[in-house]
């Protein structure tokens, strides 16, 4: 009887970038505003010779400008430097500035030199007859006064005294520009020299006896260097909480180990899985040559195709990128180039097996002491993943909170006294969600106490949108029959023995023990100790936003109800026809004292009957709207 009672009442319920180490010849191109473009990117590779004025680059950007007297370097040390940066896979635009076709540097010129990471200028003997070289060192050191470029100077066969006391070939040619030029371009390049001088370099002939092929290993390693620090991934500067959950990884970390290590991040959204990710990648970032950090992977295949992630990665790991036409094929390349490779990859923001499988399928797709770090929100990612390491990230304790909060609403560790009631309130509403605390604290600051007052009462009922959009991306994932075990929990039975509901999902067919399993590996519940469901405060309130969106101004007309007044006022305001009220039935099964709990659905208002150990069958009492 009670089962076709639960039935009848659920059926009335529920609802890249391409990379070629090519030598282009191209005419010089004066049209570009010198100033204008965009950063440098670490994981294409492009590799250009300049001859004839300046090279084109066709929208890419340089890691390193050389700048060099052809005719003193051009064949020898400058050669030897080029082809060991293009080895080391470095964007280098290699100057030859004995060849020009105008009279003044090009506005691509000086946009490459602009957007390069580190000038590098390999100031010989003649360096200085050239005005094209004065020119680009006078444009570099512009560079590096205004927009913190490095300049690493070479002092090739010359000291750095001479710059500063010019005798003999210099002097003569800062004469010679003078009497061309005039004498406040002499002047100023003569200070430019000067400069220079002062900067820290190498002086040829005092490293390694003047053996240039040891110089110019030393001048690949210091650039190496620079753009490791560049180029690291980048994280809020407001980071609280963030050392102890990296130092704990870190010491997981085993370099002796003889394999692949993948470690595994995973967490709610908006718990803070990407930074603490991004901080163990640079932590990590020294340690290898070859590096790739591959973000947003769901949302990105969501919105188009696992492959072109595919090509970023191997674009990233080998220097150039490959004509890549389907997964399939993007998996045999990873697996044949990057064996030899010993990597270190972030893949960030993981639900789908199936890009797992297309990524990183397999520890052995990798050499020995690569580093494979994933980010989920599905711990059953790293089950089938095979995660040697599996860090859950909760979140913030009250007083970590309220430093994080206090850092974006004041710019200092802990609010003044006259905002500290508030502010303990506002980060009660956030359960300790990383991402809520930022964007509720950035929002507050520098706002009137009336403007706080009106959040911290909105909060008490809704949650903020932006959190709720990244919450919800979790809910959506979810299959229907997952997303109404959600919402019950989230509007009734958080605290509650998943063991009582567990009897209205299984005579619903919802398969309640996988669905729980799916929302706990997904981190929107967890079973406590005691077997209770246990829901974060924020989940809670984007549940039962769901439902009250279903329509916010007929409560009879929402799939459920949880506050006891608006459901008196459904029973008061709707006539209703009694389906049961055999509560005597419901003593043979549990002979418990209860207490009523309220729930609206659809046109159906279930009531349930329970006790604080167990619930007794949820049927025992069903009001059905007329």
């Amino acid at each position: 009887m009670w089962g076709v009672f639960l039935d009848l009442f659920y059926c009335l319920c529920r609802l890249c970038s391409s990379n070629s180490l090519e030598m282009e010849r191209n005419e010089p191109t004066y049209s570009e505003d010198p100033d204008s473009g965009a950063s440098s990117s670490w994981s294409s590779p492009l590799v250009g010779d300049y001859e004839g004025g300046t090279k084109k680059t066709e929208g890419k950007d340089y890691e390193v400008f050389l700048s060099f007297r052809g005719k003193d370097t051009r064949k020898g040390f400058t050669d030897y430097l080029y082809t060991s940066l293009v080895d080391a896979r470095v964007h280098v635009f290699r100057d030859d500035n004995e060849l020009r076709v105008g009279e003044e540097i090009g506005p691509e010129l000086l946009r490459n030199i602009t957007q390069s990471k580190i000038s590098i200028p390999i100031i010989s003997e003649d360096y200085a007859s050239s005005k094209w070289c004065l020119r680009e060192l006078a444009h570099m050191l512009k560079c590096k006064r205004n927009g913190g470029q490095t300049v690493l100077p070479i002092f090739y066969k010359v000291e750095p005294s001479q710059l500063r006391n010019p005798s003999g070939r210099l002097r003569d040619a800062i004469k010679a520009h003078k009497k061309k030029l005039g004498n406040i371009v002499a002047k100023e390049w003569e200070q430019v020299l000067k400069e220079v001088s002062c900067l820290k370099g190498w002086e040829s002939e005092k490293v390694e006896n003047g053996h240039e092929g040891a110089l110019a290993k030393i001048v690949v390693g210091k650039v190496m260097h620079e753009l490791r620090r560049l180029f690291q991934l980048n994280v809020p500067e407001l980071l609280v909480g963030i050392d102890d959950p990296v130092e704990h990884i870190m010491s997981k970390i085993d370099a002796t180990f003889n394999g692949t290590w993948i470690i595994g991040i995973y967490g709610m959204g908006g718990i803070g899985k990407t930074t603490l990710a991004k901080v163990l990648y640079n932590k990590l970032f020294s340690r290898f040559e070859d590096r790739s950090f591959v973000a947003n992977i769901r949302e990105t295949c969501n919105h188009g195709s696992i492959i072109c992630l595919q090509k970023q990665l191997i674009s990233d790991i080998i220097g150039k990128s490959l004509d890549v036409s389907n997964a399939d094929q993007g998996i045999t390349v990873i697996k044949s180039r990057f064996k030899s490779k010993k990597i270190l990859v972030l893949l960030d923001d993981m639900d789908d097996i199936t890009h797992l499988n297309a990524l990183a399928g397999d520890h052995n797709w990798f050499k020995a002491g690569s580093i494979v770090i994933i980010t989920t929100r599905n711990k059953r990612i790293l089950d089938e993943a095979r995660a040697d390491y599996m860090y859950p990230l909760n979140e913030l304790s009250s007083d970590k909170s309220l430093i994080l909060f206090s850092r974006h609403a004041f710019r200092k560790d802990s609010p003044p006294s006259d905002y500290e009631v508030t502010s303990r309130d506002v980060v009660l509403t956030t359960g300790g969600l990383p991402l809520a605390l930022e964007i509720i604290g950035s929002f507050l600051c520098g706002k009137t106490k009336k403007v706080w007052k009106d959040t911290l009462k909105k909060l008490k009922k809704k949650p903020e949108k932006r959190v709720q959009e990244t919450l919800k991306m979790s809910y959506d994932a979810l299959e229907n029959e997952e997303q109404q075990t959600f919402l019950d929990i989230a509007c009734f039975f958080i605290g509650s023995s998943k063991e009582g509901p567990t009897y209205m999902w299984d005579a619903c067919d919802f398969f309640p023990e996988k669905g729980i399993e799916v929302l706990s590996l997904m981190s929107l519940i967890k079973i406590d100790e005691d077997g209770n469901l246990m829901m974060h405060d924020q989940l809670r309130d984007l549940g039962r936003e769901i439902v009250h969106l279903e329509n916010e101004k007929e409560p009879q007309k929402r799939s459920r109800l949880w506050i006891i007044e608006e459901a008196k006022e459904v029973i008061r305001n709707n006539k209703v026809r009694i389906l049961s009220t055999s509560l005597s039935e419901c003593e043979p099964i549990f002979s418990f004292m209860f207490e009523i709990k309220i729930i609206v659905n659809l046109e159906s208002l279930k009531l349930v009957a329970s006790t604080g150990k167990r619930a007794l069958p949820i049927n025992c009492l069903i009001v059905v709207f007329s």
